[in-house]
């Protein structure tokens, strides 16, 4: 809907803006000086867990993901509340504890925010890093033999549907809950500090005239974004179309959260999993063999979650992020364009 609208409005040129909406990015990146730049981002949504601390824990994690899905560190951030007027204070401050806990994880300092009155209670922040100007992470940029990398598994958004209906098992609860109040910090860290990471054998499968190598200290790591609202096609949909490319996928190799098919199969299919269906299925094209349960979870919407990555490194990179503790999975890869744009085998 956003997009739509400013599609419409008239664009700023401003050459310090190197990073805007044109291509769908995670985050906004202007720069202030040749060696820095300011990396900026907001995120805020209504409870989808009952639990007040939890809530704000997850809300912090899922808005800080997109300063570290463009290579950038957390600086501050600034708070939005929406909350009843008559509801227990006591509610709130859990959920300012929640999310303040996460930010303090991050060395991310609060240093203000905003609040209105609301029949419905909703809370995130607006985050702000700091990022290299030659070292920023978009979704433009994969090539053809890329190997695609995801560091979650997928299914908060049916699981958190089930939640809501009071049918979510508590193993689905605990399993939902530790993926979204799991920062992408570390994983972010293996990615942009890989050079310091990886065993010297591993190093040399980096090209010596690969500029965009160059200009990182870290893995060969052509398009990164976070799975986030638009599910894992729709974020993939967003690398291939800025990076003029294709994108195949195994359906049967992507990382699934325990009760995410039960969710499905019991019929708990979130609204934003069917618009995103609706509107990036056009584009793809499944094998025969392809479940549909494995289809469906594949639009399914994400909070805070894994980063998807499009890397010429694939098994260095996953090894080294295994290492970390990222469970990281390759699910795919990138080739030429072709019709249809992404292919999802099983």
């Amino acid at each position: 809907m956003l997009d739509k609208v400013l599609g419409k409005l008239a664009r700023q040129h401003d050459p310090n803006v190197l990073v805007g909406f044109d291509h769908a990015d995670d985050a906004g990146v202007y720069q202030l000086t040749p060696e820095q730049a300011l990396v900026q981002t907001v995120d805020f949504f209504t409870p989808i867990v009952d639990d007040p601390y939890t809530f704000g824990q997850i809300a912090a994690t899922n808005s800080l993901s997109d300063v570290y899905a463009m290579g950038g560190r957390p600086l501050t951030a600034l708070a939005l509340v929406c909350f009843p007027d008559k509801a227990d204070l006591e509610i709130l401050e859990r959920i300012l504890a929640g999310g303040l806990a996460k930010m303090i994880e991050a060395e991310c300092t609060v240093i203000g925010g905003h609040s209105i009155r609301d029949e419905e209670t909703k809370f995130g922040y607006s985050v702000t890093g700091l990022i290299h100007p030659r070292k920023i992470y978009a979704n433009q940029g994969a090539r053809p033999g890329d190997s695609l990398v995801l560091t979650k598994a997928l299914g908060t958004g049916v699981i958190s549907t089930a939640i809501k209906k009071g049918q979510a098992r508590h193993a689905w609860i605990d399993a939902a809950i530790g993926s979204m109040t799991t920062l992408n910090k570390r994983a972010a860290e293996v990615i942009t500090r890989g050079a310091s990471v990886r065993p010297a054998s591993e190093a040399s499968v980096v090209s010596d005239d690969d500029e965009r190598s160059a200009a990182h200290d870290g893995f060969a790591v052509h398009a990164l974004t976070d799975v986030t609202g638009f599910g894992l096609i729709g974020h993939l949909r967003e690398i291939v179309l800025a990076s003029n490319v294709s994108a195949t996928i195994s359906a049967g190799k992507v990382p699934l959260l325990e009760g995410a098919l039960d969710s499905i199969h019991a019929g708990h299919i979130p609204g934003g999993l069917r618009n995103n269906r609706d509107f990036a299925e056009c584009m793809v094209e499944y094998a025969p063999d392809v479940p549909d349960d494995l289809r469906t979870v594949l639009y399914d919407p994400q909070t805070a979650g894994g980063l998807l990555i499009a890397t010429a490194e694939g098994p260095a990179l996953t090894n080294a992020l295994h290492r970390a503790g990222v469970p990281a999975v390759r699910i795919g890869e990138i080739g030429p364009k072709t019709k249809p744009l992404i292919s999802v085998t099983n």
